[in-house]
């Protein structure tokens, strides 16, 4: 693969090479873990040239192979409970197929702002400290309604931009279902997955998928997120990966600004 990489990469100078893995493969690591991975990711592909609709499309290529390989070692480590986790993912795929077509409507103007706004809320929520709760298995009985509509808003979200998506899987999986971090961190990735391949597919319709610098980021993100997959950090560890991620954004947000 990595040479199918390189030569699709040849519009990309050493540089940027450099700066899609390094990233991505933070990216990843932080996806899996924790949220945010993307307020590093689509950033740095704007920075690097592509258009906001571009980035934004790009960005989902390494997003489908980062969930892939994530999901498949959770697997393999002995995941659980799939099952349920596909009647969360189904309003998820709808949603994003929707979100995804929003987000092909909407100006490079709009999206930059939209980006802005959503990487400030977002950095704000990953700080805010997470309850200790009484967590449980997470059975059929207990998808409402209510779960399965929060599932279609999030894939609606996670359609148009994905950004901070994981701080809403948190929200509904973790304080709203009270499922265990762990078990938090196989759904979230397993559904990313399975809704952000229709919303590549809607991306790559319209054209604004630009394949080498998707799939360079990708070998970042894989490596990251094979890595987070199997790695069971501490508390203290996770609070780090946080204020690093939201220092890095708050450079990010300024440089936005001032171009």
């Amino acid at each position: 693969m990595a040479s199918e990489v390189a030569g699709l990469a040849v519009g990309l100078d050493v540089g940027s090479v450099l700066a899609l893995i390094a990233l991505g493969g933070v990216a990843g690591f932080i996806n899996v873990l924790s949220a945010g991975g993307s307020m590093l990711t689509l950033p740095l592909l704007m920075f690097l040239g592509l258009p906001p609709a571009q980035a934004n499309a790009t960005n989902r290529v390494a997003i489908a192979l980062q969930s892939a390989t994530a999901t498949s070692t959770f697997l393999r480590a002995g995941a659980h409970n799939m099952g349920v986790a596909w009647r969360l993912a189904l309003p998820a795929v709808v949603g994003a197929m929707l979100g995804a077509w929003m987000a092909t409507r909407i100006s490079a103007e709009a999206f930059e702002s939209v980006l802005i706004v959503v990487m400030v809320v977002c950095s704000v929520l990953m700080l805010l400290p997470t309850p200790t709760l009484d967590t449980r298995e997470l059975t059929k009985e207990r998808i409402t309604p209510t779960v399965l509509v929060a599932m279609f808003g999030i894939g609606i979200y996670g359609g148009f931009i994905q950004v901070g998506v994981g701080v809403l899987f948190i929200v509904v999986l973790y304080r709203l279902l009270r499922i265990d971090l762990t078990q938090v961190n196989v759904f979230k990735v397993f559904i990313v997955l399975m809704y952000t391949l229709p919303a590549l597919a809607v991306f790559v319709l319209d054209g604004q998928v630009r394949w080498a610098f998707g799939l360079v980021l990708a070998l970042g993100n894989m490596s990251g997120a094979f890595l987070g997959a199997r790695v069971n950090m501490s508390p203290a560890g996770a609070r780090w990966v946080k204020w690093l991620t939201v220092a890095v954004i708050f450079i990010i947000v300024l440089r936005l600004l001032l171009t």
